[in-house]
């Protein structure tokens, strides 16, 4: 897909009310510095549209990105290590459940974890949870150039195992440095909108 213009659209804290767009969604979910927002660079071709950062829980928002007037990506806030309060993490796991239960227009739900470790107790509740309202996960596993080229089959049967996903499931072995994946993304995001 040629990328003619994306643009952060809508910005979404914990009160917002969250946006009834009628265009296609696909949403990106992960733990804190999986690399949602470097994901979502590299399928854009562009540098800095998704502010990444080597500070977990940066994104604290629901970010709205809006590509080539047709659809959005909605950058979920990340899950796990950012340095907050349970509080403020309750509030977040409120909102990606709020977002997930009432867009009317999502159509994926990518979920993000890092190959170079097993799933953690927070992907296998977010795999399940997305998996318990309907939505078959496609499972991006990131930061594929930070192991050999010869790990990454046996990474990916650990990722599966740990999250019990079922052979359907699809598993992608990304790297937002080489954009090793890219392709295969853009694949299904393409069938997904024309379906």
């Amino acid at each position: 897909m040629i990328i003619k213009n994306a643009e952060l659209e809508t910005v979404c804290g914990v009160t917002s009310v969250l946006p009834k767009n009628e265009l296609p969604e696909f949403a990106f979910s992960g733990k804190s510095n999986v690399g949602k927002s470097s994901l979502i660079n590299a399928l854009m071709i562009r540098k800095n549209l998704a502010r990444t950062s080597g500070q977990p829980g940066k994104t604290q928002t629901i970010n709205y990105y809006k590509v080539n007037n047709a659809f959005y990506f909605v950058d979920l806030p990340g899950y796990g290590y950012a340095k907050v309060s349970k509080e403020i993490k309750a509030k977040w796991g409120k909102m990606i459940e709020k977002y997930l239960k009432t867009s009317e227009v999502l159509k994926k739900v990518f979920l993000l974890v890092d190959i170079r470790h097993d799933p953690g107790e927070n992907d296998i509740t977010m795999f399940e949870w997305v998996k318990a309202n309907g939505f078959e996960p496609v499972v991006i596993a990131t930061k594929a150039d930070k192991i050999g080229r010869n790990q990454i089959q046996r990474q990916v049967a650990a990722i599966r195992k740990g999250l019990k996903a079922e052979a359907e499931i699809k598993i992608i072995p990304f790297s937002a440095e080489t954009k090793q994946g890219r392709d295969e993304i853009w694949a299904l995001l393409e069938e997904n909108l024309s379906s």
